[in-house]
């Protein structure tokens, strides 16, 4: 599942402006009074204002084994959300690692390493070495509802966890990370999971399609 578009929202959208701009310096494209988009690789990340926005789980894919790079770029810039003492999170089974820091709303972003994905273009990492957004955060109160909307319409399957308390459903590629917001919080600061809303386009082998996720339902667009 390829992620190619995002629109979220925000209450904070000139500082959220400026953090995207100023401080990851990610170009930025369509920029209203009510709006801008970020181009992340393939995929391009959209905020809207809306006064009832509440906070998000992005995550952005970045080239294979540059975790360490990443992290050093990442430090002069923002400060980095820790597991325990912990700054890079190994994650085995999906031979994957991550970093994860806030954004201007306290968005929780996280730039994830997969090992046999993406080989890198440079030696060096910057902000150009974004390859694309890796996943979003879909808080639920019913998991199951939601993997059997996406598995029955987009044939997405699961990729770990349960139906219960979290269940990340896709690919490698891309994946919506459902959790049980009222008995899980967001990994790793054990931020409050909202349901919040957005609007997303995808491809699959199928073809490409496009959802909103609005009051804890996912709807076709």
């Amino acid at each position: 599942m390829k992620i190619e578009q995002l629109q979220v929202f925000t209450n904070n959208l000139q500082k959220q402006q400026d953090f995207y701009e100023k401080v990851l310096q990610l170009p930025l494209k369509n920029v209203s009074e009510t709006s801008f988009q970020v181009q992340t690789g393939f995929s391009v990340l959209e905020l809207q204002q809306k006064e009832s926005a509440t906070p998000y789980h992005i995550a952005f894919h970045i080239p294979a084994l540059q975790e360490e790079k990443a992290l050093q770029w990442l430090k002069k810039r923002v400060s980095i959300l820790k597991d325990g003492e912990v700054k890079i999170v190994d994650f085995p089974a999906w031979k994957a690692k991550s970093i994860y820091f806030y954004d201007a709303d306290k968005n929780i972003l996280e730039l994830i390493s997969r090992k046999d994905f993406f080989p890198p273009e440079s030696e060096q990492f910057s902000e150009g070495s974004i390859v694309g957004i890796s996943e979003i955060g879909l808080a639920t109160s019913d998991v199951k509802f939601s993997f059997d909307f996406l598995n029955q319409h987009f044939s997405l399957e699961k990729f770990t966890g349960d139906f219960e308390h979290f269940c990340a459903t896709g690919d490698d590629e891309g994946l919506f990370i459902v959790i049980n917001k009222e008995q899980k919080d967001w990994f790793p600061s054990n931020d409050k999971a909202f349901a919040s809303e957005f609007k997303i386009g995808f491809s699959t082998a199928s073809g490409k399609a496009e959802l909103a996720y609005k009051n804890e339902r996912l709807q076709l667009l």
